[in-house]
């Protein structure tokens, strides 16, 4: 990354009345890349503005942009957030992510025992709002046990009284849910009720066909969980929730790691959607993203192998790719243009979480500015220490 150093004064000025100028190669500004543009800080927070000669202006190269927002985050630096249901863990959690550029996460619980939910929600209750911790999503255990990929059969159950009781805690603190559930799972009437407190419904972990999807979507689910992953397939008499998340114009979450979806899958899936903007990428990482090289899933060991998360019997069990990494095999795989890959890793999901002061650069906080490396294979926080 070919970066003029900051001038001096330039930390204390950008945090003062008086202000300070970042004058990149180009600016996301949660849309569009705009070239020539420059960000004005001041007193810890970010303008898009002309330049203007008044104050110190530090020259960079590389794409100035707000930080990621990511949807799925099982585990990172080290710690699974199954293993760690507690304050300090989803604390460290995020912190261990946002070293990759991600400013703000949904720390994921997979299908787990009721009292593990029932501790996931309170240590989110306690952290949220801190460090990027901006709600919570609980992946399973309303799935079905066909399509459970990785997650425990044992734990798999209809969605019941008490996991409505734990996402009413959460809701009446203001704090966003996400549900990943199968319509195998869920009785008539269920989504909507989740969908009318103000929860975000995702379709995922089923092996049911398209008109039982279509029956979600009809009360209100607004998204698919990983995108051709653990559902039922596209057949030619048979859409599965394959077709009918396509078809659809609901948001589904995309894990861009070139192992998990071919990169030809994930092209044609961009392509055939009836709605633009309504496609986002997940990392759906696990505790190998700046952490060790392996870890613990319901006490079996997961190890990091060539870029692939397997178990003992060489089995996919997780994902371990940062949001920086997904962008960059968007542009450089799939041929999308950067600011489209930037909305699927900050803007798309801000908005279907209705996070939307997490969409846009202009009003931020700096500490929440990254530079990207034109390459995409680095970046760097604009004000690391603040």
């Amino acid at each position: 990354m070919s970066i003029e150093a900051k001038p001096e004064g330039w930390d204390e000025a950008a945090m003062a009345g008086q202000g300070a100028w970042i004058l990149p190669e180009a600016v996301f500004d949660g849309i569009w890349l705009r070239s020539g543009a420059a960000l004005f800080v001041r007193e810890g927070r970010v303008e898009l503005r002309r330049l203007a000669e008044t104050g110190p202006v530090w020259k960079s190269g590389g794409v100035l942009s707000p930080g990621f927002v990511d949807l799925q985050v099982n585990g990172g630096g080290g710690i699974l957030f199954n293993n760690r249901p507690d304050a300090d863990g989803v604390r460290a959690i995020a912190a261990a992510h946002r070293t990759t550029g991600t400013v703000a996460i949904l720390p994921t619980l997979i299908t787990d025992a009721p009292e593990v939910l029932v501790a996931a929600a309170e240590a989110v209750i306690a952290t949220h709002g801190q460090g990027g911790i901006a709600g919570l999503h609980i992946e399973g255990p309303h799935i079905s046990r066909a399509r459970k990929g990785t997650h425990a059969q044992d734990h798999i159950r209809p969605l019941d009284d008490r996991t409505f009781q734990v996402i009413a805690r959460l809701r009446q603190r203001g704090i966003p849910v996400m549900i990943t559930l199968a319509p195998e799972a869920v009785k008539p009437g269920q989504v909507a009720r989740l969908v009318a407190s103000g929860v975000v419904v995702a379709i995922g972990h089923t092996d049911a066909p398209a008109a039982a999807v279509n029956a979600l979507l009809a009360e209100g689910a607004q998204c698919f969980t990983h995108l051709f992953n653990a559902m039922s397939q596209m057949q030619g008499r048979e859409p599965g929730c394959v077709g009918a998340a396509i078809n659809s114009t609901a948001y589904a979450s995309i894990i861009c790691d070139g192992i998990h979806v071919a990169p030809e899958m994930i092209a044609l899936a961009l392509r055939a959607r009836p709605v633009a903007d309504r496609m986002y990428v997940v990392s759906d990482a696990m505790p190998t993203v700046a952490g060790p090289d392996r870890y613990r899933l319901y006490g079996q060991e997961i190890r990091l192998d060539h870029g692939r998360l397997v178990n003992a019997d060489g089995a996919l069990a997780g994902a371990h790719v940062t949001m920086l990494g997904s962008v960059a095999f968007l542009v450089q795989r799939i041929g999308l243009s950067l600011e489209t890959a930037l909305r699927m890793a900050i803007s798309h999901p801000a908005k279907l979480m209705g996070l939307k002061a997490l969409a846009a650069i202009e009003g931020r906080a700096v500490s929440d500015i990254i530079l990207i490396d034109q390459s995409l294979s680095a970046m760097q926080f604009v004000a690391p220490g603040v």
